[in-house]
């Protein structure tokens, strides 16, 4: 996932993707401490997209308590 298509997402959104990606990544951990994945990049991806939808949401969050001040 971009950054630019995390932009346009909405608060509610992009907790609600947060939520799934978070599920994604222990799904795949789990699978590959099973059994090897096919892709094992792909569960650093998942951690990045993470890491992206976190920042966003913390940066709307600062910016609203900044403009409530």
């Amino acid at each position: 996932m971009k950054n630019s298509e995390i932009i346009e997402l909405s608060t509610e959104e992009l907790a609600a993707k947060l939520g799934e990606e978070k599920q994604t990544l222990t799904k795949l951990k789990f699978a590959h401490a099973v059994s090897a994945i096919e892709n094992p990049s792909r569960i650093t991806k998942v951690r990045k997209d993470i890491a992206r939808l976190t920042t966003e949401l913390t940066k709307r969050k600062a910016e609203a308590a900044t403009a409530k001040n």
